[in-house]
């Protein structure tokens, strides 16, 4: 019988069917020896693991127990260690230990050019900033350990149940749970309130799956502990493996009373989960607090960069290099210019003896210290900010929100939304991602004969009218089908088949059920099972219960019990599920449904799994269940197509569903030639490659092969790619080879625990919070509810969020050379004496206040297009895939640019201070004077070039060039004043300066000249560059203002076309109907009519003469 096989593994290989089949046979328990095991728990005996033989060493002497509390610790400080260990991580950023150890040259006298609270005060606002958004998390951390710790629970203690908190459980307590609590710890199952000790729970925050799994408890332990006393009396050793992170996989022993008793994962009650539809239960706690199964899967996830990240970095090393470069440069000119002159001038002796060698060494630290301000401090504080205010729209866009689950979009990462603008692959899921994964039975084959009809290839529907399941008491009321034949088959009871099929259905399951208010509802573990079950309930094979050894359903109007023998649950290896029953007349029975590959296969009469099954299978029938497309699947992936984002679809279906979804999809396409993955030697133009799993095993066989590098050559010449029969190993695999080889950006889309590995192995990994649980969105960088936002994720949010970032990037290394490289060309005049061309002060706070608001806003907030714009022309995707906007060339740019700008400041002030004269017959050439001028052109030159790249202005763009502007004029007027510096007389060295030299008209000449001559270059290279290559935003821009200019200038009236107005309504005033019918005169009224139809008519005359033909 065919069964949903999205999660399959890859079809089984001849050569490979022997381990296969030799992996399924069911072996009995194996008792596991005391001396093979190393975790031992002793109920209702706290000494016992505190003995000396259960600890461990610490530190030196000290032990302690190897058995933890159950109080949790997920956060990271507390009020001792915040401040050490925050500093320590802080610190392994290379760029704040680059400014430290400057703050600490500029503590030695010989070297320090710059006052030490120049590099101080930028990095203590730097580490603040992040030492306060970790405090803010780590509290946050702090609350929720505190909340689960304080839980409560009943624990057996000096022989009754007394409340207690989680925190102070320990290991061998024995436990007591109700209904809907939280399990506190990973649990034995001892008995339960329900018959044969089943306990149901839900694991949503275990594994993300909403849908309730049972556990049962040992039949010795249910039939003996059930009251008070034998709890407390109770006093088994349980031998079992160490903690570890596998969930689901649990062995151990229990020894009682003499006996030894298996234990496996079916025993357990693992801490995380809830108990559901158990009134009682009663429980060993074998693993508490941090040996707990749930927090070991706790570690950390692998860290994802970005392009852009690795970039910067590579940029941050090169402006290092320059650093050191131009240090050394001026160092060894100031060993010259000492020889030179410096040595000979009688007013620069200092009393220091140091020859000119030891001055240019001294001269490099010096300048190491000067042009500090290269390396960017503040780069990676702001960065980090930008991409959160990113994060946060992402999160707040209500086109993203799916209001029937009353699910917004969620960026569960704040450093990956620029890489949203460049992905070049998109690996997807397709149950549940591209389609509903609501399973509706459509179809069914018993014994040859097809039942049921598919209403959409059907054009006269009135024909087809659902089966009435009045007869049926039991019967799902929104189950729908349109065979009735089918039914009145079943009702004849004439077919054994037929009959055989649906109670088939009703046994070979994993589904649990429950009985509300006399209705059934039933729990499975994946749609297609709980589609299958529910057929046959409504066509009278009704699943009513199942206990650990048995499982009762209703047939027809026969309620009947089955004892199960066995159960082999379905999984991706074996692709199937089956279930020996032994019936109430004592025959034994074997069902099993599955994939149709490995059913078939244990059909043929020369099957070598004859032997095993005792006889081949005989073939009931199998089954259509239908999973339609969500909303916007196809028009989401054409338009991600047109932005030339290649879509591969990894699926677990065979060949013929994968290309019948392809189709549906728009994947697909009439004029593709459709290519499958054995012929390797077909030459692709329109292709759609289809590749089977076991193609992808025999190229994962080796670490590097020629065959690798052909599929992935041959895959990427195609324009989209389906994979079939994979497992969840084979589509990380898949994904894998595309980074490896192509060294693409990769993303991956899925919704279920299958697709975890694949969200993991991709660049940027997006759940979607479908039918099969949360595992997905739990393990994802970006999660939403529908396919369809994925376009407005990548389209919208990715674009912006690079173009932003890039814009960001660009400007902020120009605006650091514009005000660094001041310092180079001063050096000429200064005897390359490391001397700065700012005032102190200017520099501490040029970065922090002066220059940041701006260009933080154009990265939060710039748009060249609207989003309507952006998703409908995808091309203008381009440049983000190409990397067109940051790159190495665009780096360069800005150094030439900062390079350029320094120039100018620096030489046109020069020039203007060189002989001059005041309006008062004074010369202000002073260097203090000189340093507010140049300080005042940058200022106004950086803001204004921000201004100029702001594609997208708001009040808080303008507020915020405006506010840098007054802040920077605001703060010199105050730190230059004479009570500030009678105040601090060392450290506010330039009393007066700004109001004595901006009194001076020529030199507010000068700052505009300056300015002007700096910006006039981009002004005009802008306008070349928007008239003659504009830019793909520029030119979709001009399009839509076209379109909307020729909708405005549409005529009233057109020859040749219909109009949609009548051609007598001139108007849509009230008509004269009711004064028609009064009989009163309406010749007074005519002139006033009169002058309205000759105005009309004047107007009329205005257009060419065509029009007067009404």
């Amino acid at each position: 019988m065919p069964y949903s096989d999205d999660e399959t593994d890859d079809e089984l290989e001849p050569s490979s069917e022997g381990e296969a089949e030799e992996a399924e046979v069911v072996h009995p328990p194996v008792e596991v020896k005391p001396s093979e095991v190393g975790w031992k728990v002793k109920a209702n005996d706290r000494p016992y693991h505190h003995l000396p033989e259960f600890k461990k060493k610490i530190f030196l002497c000290f032990k302690k127990s190897r058995y933890s509390g159950n109080g949790i610790k997920t956060y990271k400080y507390n009020v001792l260690t915040f401040l050490p260990l925050n500093l320590y991580e802080q610190f392994k950023r290379v760029a704040n230990l680059y400014f430290l150890a400057l703050l600490i040259l500029q503590s030695i006298p010989d070297i320090a050019t710059l006052p030490w609270y120049t590099t101080l005060i930028p990095l203590v606002v730097v580490l603040g900033v992040t030492a306060i958004k970790d405090l803010v998390d780590d509290l946050a951390r702090h609350r929720m350990d505190k909340e689960i710790n304080n839980r409560k629970c009943e624990v057996l203690l000096n022989g009754r149940f007394q409340e207690s908190k989680w925190m102070d459980i320990q290991v061998g307590d024995v436990v007591r749970l109700k209904k809907n609590d939280f399990i506190p710890a990973d649990i034995f199952l001892l008995s339960t309130s329900n018959p044969n000790s089943l306990c149901y729970v839900e694991t949503a925050e275990l594994d993300g799956e909403t849908n309730l799994k049972f556990r049962m408890g040992l039949r010795v332990t249910d039939e003996k502990l059930q009251e008070e006393r034998q709890l407390a009396e109770f006093d088994a050793l349980i031998e079992c493996e160490e903690p570890n992170n596998r969930l689901d996989k649990f062995a151990g022993t229990m020894l009682w009373q003499g006996q030894r008793y298996p234990l496996n994962l079916d025993n357990m009650l693992l801490r995380g989960c809830k108990i559901r539809n158990t009134d009682v239960c009663h429980g060993l706690v074998i693993f508490a607090g941090a040996d707990s199964k749930i927090m070991r899967n706790g570690g950390k996830t692998r860290f994802k960069r970005t392009k852009i990240d690795e970039l910067m970095n590579y940029m941050v090393y090169t402006i290092f290099v320059l650093l050191l470069l131009v240090s050394a440069g001026l160092a060894i000119g100031h060993a010259f210019w000492y020889d030179d002159i410096g040595s000979k001038a009688w007013y620069l002796y200092d009393n220091k003896n140091q020859s000119s060698s030891y001055r240019g060494f001294l001269s490099f630290w010096g300048y190491i210290i000067v042009l500090n301000t290269m390396v960017p401090i503040s780069l990676y504080v702001s960065v980090e900010v930008i991409r959160l205010g990113q994060s946060k729209f992402i999160n707040w866009d209500l086109q993203m929100y799916y209001p029937e689950k009353d699910t917004p979009a969620k960026a569960r990462t704040t450093t990956l939304n620029e890489q949203l603008g460049q992905i070049q692959y998109i690996f997807s899921d397709k149950t549940g991602t591209l389609t509903q994964n609501i399973m509706e039975f459509k179809k069914c084959t018993i014994a040859g004969h097809s039942y049921g009809t598919d209403l959409s290839y059907q054009t006269n529907f009135s024909v087809f009218q659902p089966v009435d399941w009045s007869w049926n008491r039991y019967a799902d009321r929104k189950f729908q089908f349109m065979d009735h034949s089918l039914v009145a088959c079943i009702r004849s009871k004439k077919d054994q088949d037929v009959l055989e099929f649906f109670k088939l259905l009703s046994l070979c399951h994993t589904v649990m059920v429950e009985h509300n208010e006399g209705d059934l509802v039933y729990q499975a573990a994946s749609p297609d099972e709980e589609a299958l079950v529910t057929a046959a309930r409504n066509f009278g094979y009704v699943f009513l219960s199942r206990t650990q050894d048995a499982i009762t359903i209703r047939e027809m109007d026969k309620e009947t019990t089955y004892e199960m023998l066995a159960l082999l649950d379905f999984n991706s290896d074996r692709k199937r599920m089956s279930i020996i029953l032994k019936f109430p007349d004592g025959r034994i029975r074997l069902y099993c449904k599955g994939a149709d590959t490995v059913i078939y296969e244990r059909l043929s009469r020369h099957s070598k799994h004859k032997e095993s099954t005792q006889a081949a299978l005989d073939l009931i029938g199998a089954t259509a269940i239908e999973d339609k497309l969500q909303d916007g699947v196809p028009e989401t992936i054409a338009k991600l197509a047109k932005a030339e984002i290649k879509i591969w679809v990894l699926t677990g279906d065979k060949k013929e569903t994968a290309e019948n979804i392809g189709y549906s999809c728009s994947l697909l396409t009439d004029d593709m030639q459709i290519h499958y993955g054995e012929d390797h030697n077909l030459f692709m133009f329109r292709f759609l490659m289809i590749l089977v799993a076991y193609l992808i095993t025999n190229m994962m066989k080796c670490s590097f092969c020629p065959l690798q590098i052909d599929f992935v050559d041959m895959a990427c010449e195609c324009e989209a790619v389906i994979c079939c029969r994979v497992t969840p190993k084979q589509k990380a695999n898949v994904v894998s080879l595309v980074k490896k080889y192509k060294k693409a950006v990769t993303l991956s889309i899925g919704d279920g625990a299958n697709d975890v590995n694949m969200i993991k192995t991709a660049d940027i990994g997006v759940g979607i919070s479908g039918q099969e649980g949360m595992q997905a969105v739990m393990s994802s960088d970006y999660a939403f509810a529908q396919f369809r936002y994925l376009q407005r994720l990548l389209l919208v949010h990715g674009r912006w969020s690079y173009i932003r970032m890039c814009k960001f990037l660009r400007y902020f290394f120009f605006k650091n050379f514009a005000f660094t490289l001041v310092h180079f060309w001063y050096s000429f005049f200064s005897g390359f004496s490391s001397q700065v061309a700012y005032e102190d002060w200017f520099i501490t706070l040029y970065n922090l206040c002066y220059s940041s608001l701006p260009v933080l806003l154009v990265g939060l907030l710039d748009q060249d297009v609207n989003d309507k714009l952006s998703l409908k022309f995808p091309k203008l995707y381009l440049p983000g895939q190409q990397g067109t906007l940051f790159n190495y060339k665009n780096f360069f740019s800005s150094l030439f640019h900062g390079i350029f700008v320094s120039l100018i400041i620096f030489f046109i002030p020069y020039g203007a201070f060189l002989q001059t004269m005041g309006q008062d017959g004074e010369a202000p050439s002073d260097y203090q004077s000189f340093a507010v001028v140049t300080a005042s052109s940058l200022i106004f030159t950086v803001n204004l070039q921000i201004s100029l790249d702001t594609s997208y202005w708001t009040f808080v763009n303008c507020f915020a060039v405006l506010g840098s502007i007054a802040i920077y004029f605001g703060i010199m007027f105050d730190i230059q004043s004479a009570g500030i510096h009678v105040l601090f007389t060392s450290a506010f060295t330039f009393t007066g300066v700004a109001s004595n030299a901006l009194r001076q008209p020529y030199l507010w000449l000068t700052i505009i000249l300056t300015v002007g001559i700096s910006l006039l270059p981009v002004i005009c290279i802008q306008f070349l560059h928007t008239t003659i290559s504009p830019s793909e935003g520029d030119k979709k821009y001009e399009k839509q203002m076209e379109e909307e200019e020729e909708k405005k200038r549409v005529p009233a009236f057109q020859r040749g076309q219909r109009s949609r107005r009548s051609a007598y309504a001139f108007s849509h005033s009230r008509g004269y109907a009711d004064l028609i019918a009064s009989g009163r005169s309406i010749r007074r009224k005519g002139p006033l009519y009169l002058g309205r139809f000759m105005y009309r008519r004047r107007r009329l005359n205005k257009t060419p003469p065509k029009v007067i033909q009404l």
